[in-house]
């Protein structure tokens, strides 16, 4: 070994080492940089290694020295504190975070934010004029101690609603208008010009136009007169406004929809799959106006039967861009109120060209499958059809058949076909339920109402096998389109852009809360795989069934699951036990049915896969509509109900106590589900307090306990119709 060589080796050596020096020194500074993204991303969280590695998109154990040496690089920096063992957050003077405004009661909020681990607090002197629903910019107060977390707005980035319902309250030169929603806190100060004809005490739509930095209210105008409060339409029109929903067509929508050509063509029909031919009948509710869905049956000569599930093809009259589609995009669903349903297209389509009406041609959309009489599928084709009813059934007529008390017997229209296919559904359900989907089989209430819409009474509408017949052939439909657009043939998720229906799977929490409030009852929940808690929670809905508490439990359970919603990205639907379901059956009266019937169109006929963009966009909106529709039809019971028990006033019922809060219990009566709040107050045996942990309220000197669940008699005190508010007081016995 020569001394050069040697001399070689020892430069090497040292040239080697410095490099990996300057690899180690970039190597931290790239770890440090991806660490710090992700504290600058949640600036008010904490984090440790492990939650910082999965964040990043690493297992843990792959990344620990990595983010360890990142961390402590970051510390040396003054960029992140240790706030505890092992757990870092970002040290900033100041912290800015977005979130939407929730209002509270006293005046002051709470902003909802994903970048921190609790709610904001926002007291009234630093809403900055933010009102319930405003997306935000709030700047973050520095916590002291275990003390809420605590900010002021800074920045409204964007209204949620600049538009109110109320009634109006008239001054000699000035009117004000009293929102109705209990979220807006404030008075709109109405201008007397601006006042539009209302008169004092009317119901009215105003909008804000200005609100002066200093004016503790904003100002508006009206730019709608409801009519008189109290009265029903007036009521009615001001639950639709106040959820931002129209109760009529623009005119020039009505005029698009009367140019349609809704006549059958022999050459458009030509270019379908023609089941004109093919016993066809619907099945539904007995007022019903719209059917846009039908099953046809033929026996194939395997011995097989040929089952299709035809759906109004709406999107061959709805054409993209068209003023049809801007307003059935805005509304995005069909309003289904007490007393009358606000459809999502113009009543030509819902209840005309798009209505599966009996002894009439009607294009389109299927899914057709091979069954087998235990219900199989062996064959499945997608496309557009052309149908001809043959037969339109209440689910009263068609329960009548499948219990055999039809008036006339087998002899009656599709007797055999009927029931052939309720067993197939009962094997479908049973199929379904074994792979824990839930059963949720709530009672639904309806009124009674007289021909000026006064309700009369109330009764519950409980479905039945005619129902889950519907039921079990729709989910099909819908589940098979999804996963033919949605999996590949080895089972792996195409990647196509699909409007898909979810449902995650049920916070952890809440679950554990749900059970340990049904054990008081003598029911269990149990925790563990999904599928031991969906069987779990099926059994304990089956063991509660006829209970004085079974629809306060039923409401809880609901409450507990995640709430479904629209979307482009798949995670399969928890409560149905589907990986892959999406909605294809209504498009008479949910937006995102149109969707699908176009992908699922563009899909058959080679298309490439659209931008996923402009689809989610469209979810998301169709979500929040769904919401808004579901809280008018909420808004509207509440309302027939309050209506219903003013002609009880001072009249005793038994209930079941549904809600337990600070200021009183919310009793739900046994005999019509209507619900209403005892305040505190009006317990007049004791005073009472209530005690968060166990959601009860104690008599201080008798120590007696009101709590969830609990059976009581009621006497009903006051009804507030404008509010749609109901009192109760408790019932002591006769007091004469």
């Amino acid at each position: 070994m020569t001394l050069a060589y040697l001399y070689y080796q020892i430069m090497a050596r040292k040239h080697n080492k410095r490099a990996r020096k300057r690899t180690h020194s970039v190597d931290v500074k790239e770890w440090a940089q991806k660490v710090e993204s992700v504290f600058r991303k949640y600036p008010t969280r904490k984090f440790n290694y492990k939650q910082l590695a999965a964040q990043l998109g690493f297992k843990p154990p792959m990344v620990k020295a990595k983010v360890e040496m990142a961390l402590a690089d970051l510390e040396r920096a003054g960029k992140i504190l240790m706030v505890d063992r092992g757990k870092y957050k970002l040290k900033y003077n100041a912290v800015y975070t977005e979130g939407v405004v929730d209002m509270a009661s006293n005046g002051n909020a709470y902003v909802v934010s994903p970048d921190t681990e609790s709610d904001i607090l926002v007291r009234a002197a630093n809403l900055m004029h933010a009102l319930h629903g405003d997306k935000v910019r709030v700047s973050l107060f520095a916590r002291r101690g275990g003390k809420k977390l605590e900010g002021e707005i800074v920045e409204i980035v964007e209204r949620k609603q600049t538009e109110f319902v109320g009634t109006v309250e008239i001054g000699k030169s000035y009117g004000f208008l009293v929102p109705s929603s209990r979220k807006m806190l404030v008075d709109i100060y109405i201008p007397k010009d601006k006042l539009a004809g209302v008169e004092h005490g009317q119901k009215a739509v105003a909008r804000i136009t200005d609100w002066p930095e200093k004016a503790s209210s904003p100002f508006g105008e009206i730019i709608k007169v409801l009519g008189n409060a109290g009265e029903h339409n007036t009521e009615i029109h001001a639950v639709l406004a106040e959820f931002g929903l129209p109760y009529e067509f623009p005119e020039e929508v009505e005029a698009a929809a009367s140019t349609l050509d809704t006549s059958i063509k022999e050459e458009e029909v030509a270019r379908r799959r023609d089941f004109r031919g093919v016993p066809t009948f619907t099945i539904d509710p007995a007022d019903a106006k719209d059917f846009d869905d039908a099953l046809s049956i033929q026996q194939l000569k395997n011995g097989n039967w040929e089952i299709g599930v035809h759906i109004a093809d709406v999107s061959h009259y709805v054409q993209p861009g068209s003023i049809l589609d801007d307003e059935a995009i805005e509304r995005a669903t069909s309003v289904y109120l007490v007393d009358r349903v606000v459809p999502m297209l113009p009543e030509i389509l819902s209840n005309g060209a798009c209505s599966l009406r009996p002894n009439e041609d009607k294009y389109t959309f299927s899914a057709v499958f091979e069954m087998d009489e235990d219900g199989k599928v062996h064959k499945e084709w997608f496309g557009r059809t052309a149908i001809h009813s043959d037969r339109r059934f209440a689910y009263e007529e068609a329960q009548q058949i499948i219990e055999d008390n039809h008036p006339e017997g087998e002899k009656a229209d599709f007797y055999k076909e009927i029931r052939l296919m309720n067993r197939m559904a009962k094997v479908l359900r049973d199929k379904r339920m074994g792979s824990g989907a839930l059963s949720f089989d709530k009672k639904e209430v309806k009124f009674r109402l007289d021909e000026d819409n006064t309700p009369l009474g109330v009764y519950f509408k409980v479905g039945k096998e005619a129902n889950h017949l519907i039921e079990e052939f729709m989910l099909l439909a819908n589940r098979s389109v999804a996963a033919f657009i949605g999996r590949k043939s080895d089972g792996q998720a195409s990647g196509k852009t699909f409007v898909y229906r979810i449902h995650d799977d049920p916070d952890p929490t809440k679950l554990m809360d749900l059970s340990n409030f049904v054990r008081q009852f003598g029911h269990e929940v149990r925790l563990g795989s999904k599928k031991a808690v969906s069987n779990s929670l099926n059994k304990m809905l089956g063991e509660v069934k006829n209970t004085p508490e079974a629809n306060m439990i039923e409401t809880l359970t609901i409450r507990t699951m995640s709430k479904a919603k629209y979307t482009t990205q798949n995670i399969g639907h928890y409560g149905l036990a589907f990986d892959y379901y999406t909605h294809f059956t209504s498009p008479i009266r949910r937006y995102p049915d149109v969707m699908v019937h176009r992908l699922l169109q563009h899909y058959l006929e080679g298309g490439k896969s659209p931008h996923m963009g402009p689809y989610e966009e469209l979810c998301e909106h169709s979500s929040e509509r769904e919401k808004a529709a579901s809280d008018a039809e909420r808004a509207s019971i509440k309302y027939m109900q309050a209506v219903f028990l003013e002609k009880h006033v001072g009249e005793h019922f038994d209930g079941v106590i549904s809600g337990v809060t600070e200021w009183g219990v919310y009793v739900e009566l046994l005999d019509n589900y209507c619900e209403g709040m005892i305040r505190i107050r009006d317990f007049r045996d004791d005073y009472y307090t209530f005690d968060s942990k166990n959601y009860c309220i104690e008599g201080e000197s008798s120590g007696r306990i009101f709590q969830l669940g609990d059976q009581m008699k009621i006497t009903v005190k006051n009804v507030d119709l404008e509010r749609k508010q109901i009192d109760f007081e408790p019932y002591y016995g006769s007091e004469s």
